[in-house]
């Protein structure tokens, strides 16, 4: 409407219905309707409808509600009026909605109001808890080890510091338990698992075979012992118990329970075609008894390689005592030519003397021992017939046995009876010669005692290389015997050396003459008989007092 008619006597032509106490009269409005309007209408006017159903009350408790009852929506309630008579409807707690409408109170979900604003996790809490909507309202879950802590929206812990602490320990020591269960049946498992291959071990290396041979042959002079006793003996394998090293395995020096001292090879490997075969050896072996031959004691076969045991001998090998000491101590020419004749008597065993020839196979002077009396004792015996050789272990084999192999052997790749009598022709050069097999020349040159030897023999100069110990007179004629047998057991041909049989008798006459020549007579009834410059010796015949006839005596030695 154009109000521009009363504006002179009405201006005020502007009206609201606004909530008492908002609006208070200023000039302004007057005088500038466009700045109340920006200012004041613009922003808008709260209003309160301050209002009730006035005809009509609450029902009364226990009665039903009048047919014009407002409240017609489920899950509200009335309330009287506090403005005047009559009353107001409202939803029921837990719902939202309109209770003047059929179903116009709908359910409040709680716990997506939380989701949704944090400003509603203070008006419906759950701390610590999951929350559950309900018809209403909503339910505040405690989480596993949790429980209420008196309210409907609270969780604490189940329990106390206390019983947590204890609850802690007992899962611990349960823990512990179950640990240590499991430790036992593993090493139970394991206990078990190694007997098997033990058992194994026994059986793939004839142990069951070894018992019947001892049973049907009577052999009492064997023990087979066990690898936790070998163990024990050695402390474990202990590097202070070594007592020798080769290409094939550790020599351990070992205390048996019953305080016996022994010495214990453990090879490397052994050939699996050999094995059903070291059975015999060890039959063969043990039955050996002689006084200068290191006596086979027991066996070990429940390992993958089986060890063998060895009576010790206490004063190390005849290299170690030849060529050890520095300064080096004097021999005497009888104690080296009684250590020729034993290590050769017990060679000679080997060959002829039981009941199947057993060659050494590795014939030198580390391997011959000496005990506390410095009688000769061989070792490492049956080292051929025990083992056969590919083409790298024969490679290792010359290596540790260089100086001292057999031409012979060394292009056939087998060893004979024969190879064993040139290897003992180098340890009798040793003894003569105080010189090592592979030893160093004036000229710091390497040479070979084998080669060198007969070389300045054929050339009627090999007394340079002599022990000058040993070159007295009274010993030359025995010393030039020794040398002669020594380069006759060196010749190339395994057929032209003698036999280990024919040495022996040979170093044991030897040893009886250079015992006759130094004495007087020993205890077989030699005596010595003077001609002229030169002394001979002669066999003395006790019943008639008198001498043989030396054409005799001749044909005696060239027996």
């Amino acid at each position: 409407m154009n109000q521009s008619k009363v504006w002179d006597f009405n201006p005020c032509f502007y009206a609201m219905v606004a909530e008492v106490g908002w609006y208070n009269f200023r000039q302004q409005d007057l005088t500038g309707s466009l700045g109340f309007i920006n200012d004041r209408a613009q922003g808008g006017a709260p209003i309160i409808a301050d209002w009730a159903i006035r005809n009509g009350s609450c029902p009364e408790e226990g009665k039903g509600a009048p047919n014009d009852y407002a409240c017609i929506s489920a899950n509200s309630h009335s309330m009287a009026a506090n403005n005047g008579p009559g009353y107001l409807c409202q939803c029921s707690k837990g719902y939202e909605g309109n209770p003047y409408l059929l179903n116009g109170c709908q359910d409040t979900d709680e716990c997506a109001l939380r989701k949704q604003d944090h400003k509603y996790e203070d008006l419906y809490p759950c701390r610590k808890g999951i929350c559950h909507n309900t018809p209403g309202s909503y339910l505040c879950k405690c989480k596993t080890g949790k429980r209420s802590d008196g309210t409907n929206f609270g969780c604490q812990s189940l329990h106390s510091p206390a019983q947590i602490l204890v609850i802690g320990l007992s899962v611990c020591v349960s823990a512990t338990v179950a640990m240590a269960l499991t430790c036992m049946l593993l090493m139970q498992f394991q206990r078990k698992k190694h007997k098997r291959e033990k058992d194994e071990y026994f059986k793939q290396n004839g142990g069951l075979k070894l018992y019947d041979e001892m049973r049907s042959r009577q052999v009492d002079t064997i023990r087979i012992l066990t690898e936790k006793e070998i163990k024990r003996a050695t402390d474990n394998y202990n590097e202070d118990r070594v007592i020798g090293c080769g290409g094939h395995g550790m020599v351990y020096r070992g205390t048996l329970d019953d305080e016996k001292e022994v010495a214990i090879k453990k090879s490397k490997a052994v050939n699996d075609d050999c094995r059903e075969e070291f059975v015999n050896e060890i039959i063969i072996l043990s039955q050996i008894n002689h006084r200068n031959i290191v006596r086979l004691l027991g066996c070990c076969l429940d390992v993958n390689v089986p060890m063998l045991v060895y009576e010790f001998v206490s004063h190390g090998t005849l290299s170690e005592f030849l060529h050890g000491a520095d300064p080096r101590s004097p021999i005497s020419f009888d104690l080296r030519l009684k250590i020729a004749t034993q290590s050769a008597e017990a060679l000679a065993y080997l060959h002829s003397s039981t009941s199947r020839t057993i060659l050494h196979g590795d014939v030198k002077s580390a391997n011959i021992l000496l005990d506390d009396q410095l009688n000769a004792k061989v070792a490492d015996f049956g080292a051929s017939a025990l083992k056969s050789m590919d083409e790298s272990e024969f490679i290792m084999f010359v290596h540790g046995t260089l100086g001292y192999l057999d031409p012979e052997s060394f292009t056939s790749r087998r060893l004979t009876d024969k190879s064993d009598v040139y290897s003992f022709g180098v340890v009798l050069l040793e003894l003569m010669t105080r010189k090592r097999a592979i030893y160093t020349d004036s000229f710091n040159e390497k040479e070979s005692l084998s080669y060198t030897f007969p070389l300045m023999f054929h050339q009627k100069t090999h007394h340079v290389m002599l022990d000058s110990e040993i070159t007295d007179d009274a010993g030359m004629v025995v010393l030039e015997n020794m040398t002669e047998l020594a380069v006759h057991c060196l010749s190339q041909r395994g057929n032209d050396r003698p036999t280990m049989k024919e040495v022996a008798e040979r170093l044991e006459m030897m040893r009886r003459l250079h015992l006759h020549a130094t004495n007087g007579h020993d205890d077989n009834g030699f005596a010595r008989n003077y001609r002229g410059s030169s002394s001979v010796v002669v066999p003395f015949d006790e019943t008639t007092h008198g001498t043989i006839d030396m054409s005799e005596l001749v044909e005696d030695l060239e027996r």
